[in-house]
């Protein structure tokens, strides 16, 4: 296995040009020398002759290509950050050009599924578990590289751009991934914390999307912090029921995957998922308001996968069906709300939950 000194002077590569690619591209190059994968060449350029991406600023240490190849010939440490509807194939395009030696670190807080052809997510379907793949589990089928982690925390993009303070969580199985992450990554405002539990870190900041969606709604409809708290709490029980059906610890939701990412995007306008629920208690329709972000908010997708394998598995997520039925059923925002307050919810907290820790 490589020393991860054979590291130390490399550039370090990142896949994605978007807000979130962009903040940690400018976090990493405070340490190293970045190359920064973009799609769109009239990016690339601009970034390397302006410093400025679509309105953020870049760090002088980020160059900028539109050549896969190049990423992987000349960066051993990678870090995806791509939307997961886009990931399997990106991943797929780099794949001939990565060997044993790399280490792959995403940053993506969604899931993958290969459904059947002709097969959609609607609200009865029952999706099987062991058909979700997370961000690290697509990359070990798609190439050769086996050393992958995952960063995910409370990280908005638009404050790490500002250089506040924040920090996030390095989860792999090997602990020279998780050191190399937290040397590439720390800097003096961005702390960088190690998990072994890989699978229970990216379930963690996949989950909490869908509660980031019903905080953005009762934010919209003028509701306080009682509110708020009620549903970050009720919302927590949830994510651990359905994750530890995917493989993930009850131990990770505790820490800044969980609770610490919970509470950020249940907080901030700045959030996508957050800010989707807002406008649509506000009135606009789901289709209008897409029309006008410029990226993904990830827990539209992760919805449809939660409600489809709850389907399967025959349990209960009231708060899933609830805001599943308010964005993609027939049910208003106030209706949703009114159900969920008339649920016979009677245990505070459930102990069988807690068996598999």
């Amino acid at each position: 296995m490589a020393s991860t000194n054979s590291y130390e002077i490399a550039p370090v590569g990142v896949l994605g040009g978007g807000s979130f690619g962009s903040a940690i591209s400018n976090l990493l190059a405070e340490n190293q020398p970045v190359i920064l994968l973009t799609r769109s060449q009239e990016v690339a350029d601009s970034i390397n002759t302006t410093r400025q991406n679509r309105g953020r600023v870049m760090h002088e240490n980020v160059r900028a290509t539109t050549d896969a190849a190049e990423v992987a010939n000349q960066c051993r440490l990678i870090f995806p950050i791509l939307p997961s509807a886009g990931f399997r194939e990106t991943i797929k395009s780099l794949a001939p050009h990565l060997t044993p030696e790399h280490i792959l670190i995403h940053g993506t807080k969604g899931v993958d599924i290969q459904l059947p052809a002709g097969d959609q997510l609607t609200a009865d379907y029952k999706l099987n578990p062991k058909k979700v793949n997370t961000m690290s589990e697509v990359i070990l089928q798609e190439t050769i590289v086996r050393r992958v982690g995952c960063l995910a925390g409370p990280n908005l993009a638009a404050e790490i751009l500002e250089g506040q303070p924040a920090a996030t969580v390095v989860a792999s199985h090997f602990d020279e991934v998780i050191k190399l992450g937290q040397k590439s990554l720390r800097t003096p405002r961005f702390q960088v914390y190690g998990s072994h539990d890989l699978t229970g870190v990216e379930i963690a900041g996949v989950l909490k999307n869908v509660i980031a969606l019903a905080a953005g709604a009762l934010s919209g409809l003028g509701f306080g912090e009682n509110a708020k708290a009620l549903l970050i709490s009720r919302g927590m029980v949830e994510m651990i029921h359905v994750g530890t059906h995917l493989g993930g610890d009850i131990v990770a939701v505790l820490g800044l995957a969980g609770i610490g990412d919970l509470i950020a995007t249940c907080s901030s306008s700045k959030s996508r998922n957050f800010t989707v629920g807002y406008r649509l208690a506000k009135g606009e329709t789901l289709t209008a308001i897409l029309a006008d972000m410029e990226e993904v908010a990830e827990g539209l997708n992760t919805l449809r996968i939660s409600r489809a394998m709850a389907n399967y598995l025959g349990i209960r997520v009231p708060l899933t069906e609830t805001i599943y039925d308010v964005i993609y059923g027939e049910k208003t925002v106030e209706e949703g709300l009114d159900y969920l307050m008339k649920f016979p919810f009677y245990v505070d907290i459930d102990r069988s939950m807690f068996r598999r820790v």
